[in-house]
This record gives C-alpha cells, sequence and structure tokens, in this order.
C-alpha cells in the first residue's frame, strides 16, 4: 500500500512540476530576442500546428462520443492520441518560437477584436487545462476511474475549446505568415 502511495505522490510531484515548467519555458522561449536558426523549413511549422490542432479537436470529439456509447476501448485510443497530439504541439511550437519572429496579426477592425479575445482566451485556457489534462491522464493510467470522471468533466470542455480556438486562430493569423 504504502508502494502505491509514494508512486501516486511522485506521479503528482512530476505533474505540478510539468504544470509549472511547461508555461515558464514557453513565456521565456518567446521573450527571447535573438532567435536560433533552424532553417526555412521552421517557417512550415505554424501549419502543422494548425493541422495538430484540428487532429487533436477530431479526436477529443470521438473520444467523448465512444465514453458515452460504450467504447471503452475507442475512447482511451482517442485521448492517447490527443494527449500524445499535445506533446507533439509542445515540441513544434518551441521550435518555432525558438527559431521564429511571432507573426503579427494583420487584419483591423472587427476582426482584430475577435482573433485577439480568440487568442487570448485560448492562451489563458490552455494554462488552466495542462495541469486538468495531465491529472486525467494520470489517473486514467493509474486505473483510478472515479477521480478521472471527476476531473475529466472539468478538462474535457475546456482542452476542446483550447484546440479549436488554437484552429480558429491559425486559420485567423494563416494569412499573415511569412512565405
Amino acid at each position: 500500500m504504502t508502494s502505491i502511495a509514494n508512486s501516486e505522490r511522485k506521479i503528482t510531484l512530476l505533474v505540478n512540476i510539468l504544470s509549472i515548467a511547461i508555461p515558464i519555458v514557453v513565456a521565456v522561449l518567446l521573450g527571447i530576442r535573438t532567435k536560433v536558426n533552424l532553417g526555412d523549413w521552421t517557417r512550415v511549422i505554424p501549419h502543422v500546428i494548425g493541422g495538430i490542432n484540428t487532429a487533436t479537436s477530431v479526436c477529443l470529439i470521438l473520444g467523448i462520443i465512444a465514453q458515452r456509447i460504450g467504447r471503452i476501448g475507442m475512447h482511451r485510443a482517442m485521448m492517447t492520441t490527443a494527449f500524445c497530439l499535445g506533446g507533439v504541439f509542445l515540441v513544434c511550437y518551441v521550435t518555432y518560437h525558438l527559431s521564429n519572429e511571432s507573426t503579427r496579426f494583420g487584419g483591423e477592425g472587427a476582426i482584430r477584436v475577435v482573433y485577439y479575445f480568440v487568442l487570448v482566451s485560448h492562451i489563458l485556457l490552455s494554462l488552466l487545462v495542462l495541469p486538468l489534462v495531465l491529472r486525467a491522464f494520470m489517473f486514467a493510467v493509474t486505473h483510478q476511474i472515479t477521480r478521472h470522471k471527476a476531473i475529466a468533466k472539468w478538462a474535457f470542455p475546456i482542452w476542446l475549446y483550447v484546440s479549436v480556438t488554437g484552429v480558429l486562430a491559425y486559420l485567423m493569423i494563416s494569412p499573415y505568415y511569412v512565405k
């Protein structure tokens, strides 16, 4: 029993560290003025990120449908895929911002307000959802289904919002990426 409690404490500590470290690393990277030259190939990363967010949204929707109709194996596969896509997203995001300046949104008027609302809500909720998703995943993997369900009811809609607004922000800013 003590071994299980120690393992859970270690996993919880890791979740807490990641929940704090990831946003700090991303903020630091965004603040770096001198970019690392990794080559022109990095200019396609925003388009890859748009695809990742789209795929994540689809996996989340299919995962919740599978859960609701009792297809737990499919639910697990879709949510694990969405979780892994989140990791790939993070690597792509860090690589892009380490090597490229942030793209400025060029729209004016009402669309500018809409874009910044989508972007700011996306960023703020991504900070909130990170520890929720990590905990939901931890509880699922450790077969603590009651705890998983309790946190997933909050994590899922926020995660879906974050992934969908990621797609919307991408679609709105994509015309302004350097070709």
